[in-house]
């Protein structure tokens, strides 16, 4: 795997990628701000990639390849989705969302 992860001069991330076999990631740099000052997103978020793989999983489960180690590694991609959920919701909650406040 090759990786390149970026930091801006404040020392938040500010893109990067990530590729190997196969795949080739380019991460959002930066916020995408909110209201009137919303920006269209540049890259994936962590969330994007999660999904693309339980995606993958559960075309597995409907094949010969079906199986039980599918099934829990999907539930598992699904806690983790759920909980990267909730720290948006928090986030929102709090109005940080869209911002490097933390």
């Amino acid at each position: 795997m090759n990786k390149a992860h970026f930091i801006d001069t404040n020392g938040n991330p500010a893109g990067g990628t990530t590729s190997g076999v196969g795949f080739a990631i380019g991460w959002q740099n930066g916020p995408l701000n909110k209201g009137d000052e919303k920006m269209p997103r540049n890259g994936a978020f962590v969330e994007d990639i999660i999904s693309a793989a339980k995606d993958r999983l559960e075309f597995y489960q409907e094949s010969k390849f079906c199986c039980d180690y599918n099934a829990e590694a999907i539930k598992h991609l699904e806690s983790a989705i759920n909980v990267l959920n909730s720290r948006t919701a928090n986030r929102e909650k709090r109005g940080v969302e869209g911002t490097h406040e933390v």
